[in-house]
């Protein structure tokens, strides 16, 4: 059975309380308001983000002014062209029927416009299976179908897409490498990484498996690029896999062991109980 969802035009007297516009694998999104509320005083100039993914904390907090980064291009243009033509977005999401045959066709297809391709981004976030985001060697988004309840009806409701792109005004999107990102960040800013990165239980293993995802030399120069923007007088929040070699890097930093329950397994006796670091670098305490 195949379903399309209806596009809403938004009102102007909704509430504009704003939800994030992508399910993440990783995301933080069960985090974002006791994250919100650590950094939240200290947060008197920009807030940094630059690996946006699905931007959890940003649309919990709702910043005046942010910097908002990814080395995904196609993740930065469907923030931006959402942004900037919502209603396009929109509509042509809503005619965009769900059912197997259609994803699969979709996938397939490489749409050259801005809007179009941050429609297919969305649709394919809705409906693949636990909104993984996975490129085989082409470039190809190679994700199977999730089936079920995935579909983009809930993007399609009277003023999401007008909430979030009205969040998004004030934000400076950038597709970049995160290095470059954290330097911009001093006095009064806050800062908050969430690389990509899966825990294996051993030395080897951990660096073998993550190596595609965020390298252990890109996990030196994060840590270094943190310590750096917390000596400028940024507030420098990471999360960070669970591992010891990981948490050798930040031996100035304050230290949050969580737990939470893994999301992506089609059965729930597969969804594990993971546990994670965060790392908290206070410039109060950046002498120590």
């Amino acid at each position: 059975m195949k379903f399309a969802p209806k596009f809403t035009h938004p009102t102007h007297d909704s509430p504009r309380a704003v939800d994030p516009l992508l399910k993440w694998p990783g995301g933080k999104r069960w985090l974002a308001p006791w994250l919100a509320d650590l950094v939240r005083d200290s947060l008197t100039g920009c807030y940094f983000e630059p690996f946006l993914g699905g931007g959890s904390l940003f649309f919990c907090l709702r910043p005046t002014a942010a910097v908002l980064s990814d080395v995904n291009r196609e993740l930065i243009e469907t923030y931006a062209a959402v942004r900037d033509s919502y209603l396009k977005v929109g509509e042509l999401l809503s005619r965009m029927p769900v059912s197997m045959e259609d994803y699969y066709a979709i996938r397939g297809s490489r749409p050259l416009g801005q809007v179009e391709r941050a429609a297919r981004f969305l649709y394919l976030n809705r409906t693949a299976f636990g909104g993984m985001f996975r490129l085989n060697r082409a470039g190809g988004f190679n994700v199977p179908y999730g089936g079920g309840e995935r579909t983009p009806e809930w993007l399609c409701r009277a003023d999401v897409l007008a909430r979030v792109a009205d969040l998004l005004a004030s934000a400076d999107l950038r597709h970049a490498d995160f290095e470059p990102i954290v330097s911009l960040a001093g006095l009064g800013d806050v800062v908050y990484c969430d690389p990509t990165y899966t825990v294996v239980h051993n030395n080897n293993g951990f660096i073998r498996y993550n190596e595609d995802n965020f390298s252990w030399d890109d996990q030196k120069r994060l840590a270094l690029a943190a310590r750096s923007a917390q000596r400028r007088g940024a507030f420098v929040v990471v999360s960070n896999a669970y591992h010891r070699a990981v948490r050798q890097l930040y031996p100035w930093a304050e230290c949050y062991v969580l737990k939470r329950r893994s999301l992506v397994a089609r059965k729930p006796e597969h969804r594990r109980i993971v546990s994670e670091y965060l790392f908290v670098l206070d410039p109060e305490a950046s002498g120590r």
